[in-house]
């Protein structure tokens, strides 16, 4: 069920036009049903499984996209509301049943106070290169959890990038080096006509996120590395089609999920952090 946005709801600050634009493209929904996008996607899902309260319990899925993982959320037993800034995911995601969606900035969230059991940001963190944003949306998402309840965020890795561009042989090409390393440098990505692999973003410091939570006044409980090592050994795409072989990727990178020394090695972390009662 879609929800329209009322004239009595804040204010959104401006969403970047090329980061909708690019959204827009509807790709972000088949990158994590297919190929190696598939191992985010079912490491995202195996936390939020152990970190979530049980079912049912109310969650805001904040940047939720098409609905991916409300999906199954609402299908574990969950009432999930997604929030979304861009207008294509919102359709979509009012497509599923029992989803309610509605348009949406995560640093002006159109929910009450401490109504919800979960808030999930899992993607506006990236799109925000500005630590004052970043701890503004988390401080929305500490605003419409309930006390006690659970703040899952994800955010990129601040060499992911270079892992990738590397992987991928893509680092040899001059123009790309240059760019790989100055993200590498500050964390910032810009879009380029000459790289259009991705949109305006930030790639953070692994140390820098739970300060952020703390800011917004959350205590920071856990911190999860997705993907682990796996995502940059050749061959993983194979390995996740073969049930067996899958499962055993998907329990080694459960395995060392939390060891500090490898959490930066993961293109992507997940944050938990909780509003104390």
């Amino acid at each position: 069920m879609t929800q329209s946005p009322s004239a009595t709801e804040p204010q959104l600050p401006a969403v970047r036009e090329e980061i909708v634009a690019y959204y827009e493209q509807g790709k972000e929904d088949a990158r994590l049903r297919e190929g190696t996008g598939r191992l985010e996607f079912w490491r995202t899902q195996d936390i939020l499984r152990r970190l979530l309260p049980g079912a049912p319990a109310r969650v805001l899925d904040v940047g939720g996209g098409t609905g991916i993982h409300a999906e199954w959320l609402t299908g574990d037993g969950y009432e999930v509301e997604v929030v979304d800034p861009v207008p294509m995911h919102v359709e979509r995601a009012g497509r599923l049943p029992g989803v309610t969606a509605r348009h949406g900035d995560a640093r002006a969230l159109p929910a009450e106070d401490a109504v919800y059991d979960v808030v999930l940001l899992l993607g506006p963190l990236y799109h925000l290169p500005e630590r004052p944003d970043r701890v503004r949306a988390l401080a929305e998402a500490y605003r419409a959890v309930r006390p006690g309840g659970v703040v899952v965020a994800a955010t990129i890795n601040r060499f992911a990038g270079l892992n990738d561009m590397l992987m991928q042989g893509n680092y040899f090409l001059s123009e790309r080096r240059v760019r790989t390393d100055a993200v590498s440098d500050d964390g910032r990505h810009m879009p380029s006509p000459d790289d259009p692999i991705f949109t305006t973003a930030y790639f953070a410091d692994p140390a820098e996120v739970p300060g952020e939570f703390t800011e917004a006044g959350l205590v920071c409980e856990g911190r999860y590395g997705v993907e682990g090592v796996a995502w940059l050994m050749g061959g993983v795409e194979e390995w996740l089609d073969d049930p067996e072989r899958r499962e055993a990727v998907l329990a080694a990178t459960r395995r060392i999920e939390s060891e500090p020394s490898l959490l930066g090695a993961s293109g992507h972390l997940l944050t938990a952090g909780r509003r104390l009662p």
